[in-house]
């Protein structure tokens, strides 16, 4: 156990090391940490609480130290067998989980509203882990039915003039969903789930004059729908049903006078009464480390030559981290 808690060459504990400014010296079960007592004890819970996810069956990967220390500088309480609960497994190609407190916060959001939006920039698992939830309730047979959609903002009135039937159309737009789809169950069951209609890949226009009853709906890339789009959208659910809107309000593709339909339900939507509000910060990244670096440098750019079209709905930590009734 120690040797996996270590890592390749101690690769964990330089890892750690480099984070907290400490030094730690291991000679077989023993471990000896050196540095300011403050980093030292980040130190030792960090250890303690990747040794109890090896105890649990779950392996521990470079990006894990990084998610660890972080979640323990927020929360030093955090227990994180709580926010590593398995979110799906059965069925599925992969154990899927969240990854940091941000993910744990969004998971739990989805599960206490019939109505969830999550704003943020990419790589924080807004569409991902909405896609986990959506598999694990038809698993459970709370609902009947997975739909998921996206606006065709570039396809517009050009659809027409593409090559090939309505479906060779959008395609090329759907198809981010239908990889996070089949990351998450084998191929043919997902193929013979959307023949069947169990679970359905749509643009977002196919969604008008629809009631979806008993469905958990997911709308991504919502930035890019306009505001009477978004209230189509929020107008179809029906009986026993749930939607997650997705949305990085820095990537719109919309004309400059348009605003966005995401930007507007954030404002309107805010202290209605079932509806949770998740907003994702550059830190909450979980692809490659550099991703939070290349995010925070286009911010930084953006805000100095005063581009930008979010309306400061990218709030700051705390009360406004997540919200709803």
């Amino acid at each position: 156990m120690a040797v996996a808690l270590y890592g390749d060459a101690e690769e964990t504990l330089r890892r750690i090391e480099r984070s907290l400014d400490v030094q730690i010296h291991a000679r077989g079960n023993e471990i000896r940490i050196e540095g300011e007592p403050d980093q030292a004890i980040l130190a030792r819970r960090v250890l303690e609480e990747l040794y109890k996810l090896l105890e649990s069956g779950k392996g521990v990967r470079g990006a894990d130290v990084r998610h660890v220390i972080r979640m323990l500088r927020e929360e030093p309480e955090v227990r994180l067998g709580d926010v590593y609960e398995n979110i799906l497994n059965r069925g599925s190609r992969r154990v899927i989980r969240a990854k940091n407190l941000a993910q744990r916060r969004y998971v739990d959001l989805i599960r206490k509203h019939d109505v969830a939006i999550a704003v943020g920039p990419a790589g924080t698992g807004k569409t991902y882990l909405a896609m986990a939830m959506a598999v694990a309730a038809l698993h459970r047979k709370e609902v009947s039915r997975i739909i998921l959609t996206r606006p065709a903002v570039e396809a517009g009135e050009r659809l027409g003039f593409l090559p090939g039937d309505l479906a060779e159309k959008v395609d090329p737009y759907m198809r981010p969903l239908y990889d996070a789809l089949r990351d998450m169950m084998d191929m043919e069951k997902a193929a013979r789930l959307i023949e069947r209609g169990t679970i359905e890949v749509a643009p977002l226009a196919f969604m008008r004059g629809r009631t979806l009853n008993d469905s958990f709906v997911i709308l991504d890339e919502a930035q890019n729908t306009t505001g009477e789009q978004m209230k189509m959208f929020l107008t179809r659910l029906g009986d026993g049903s749930k939607a997650v809107i997705t949305g990085d309000v820095t990537q719109i593709d919309l004309p400059t006078e348009t605003e966005s339909g995401l930007i507007e339900a954030v404002r309107i939507l805010r202290s209605v009464r079932g509806i949770g509000l998740m907003r994702f910060e550059p830190g909450d990244v979980v692809r490659h480390p550099l991703v939070q670096s290349i995010i925070q440098a286009y911010d930084k750019a953006g805000q100095s030559s005063g581009r930008g079209r979010d309306g400061g709905s990218q709030g700051k930590r705390g009360n406004d981290r997540e919200e709803g009734g």
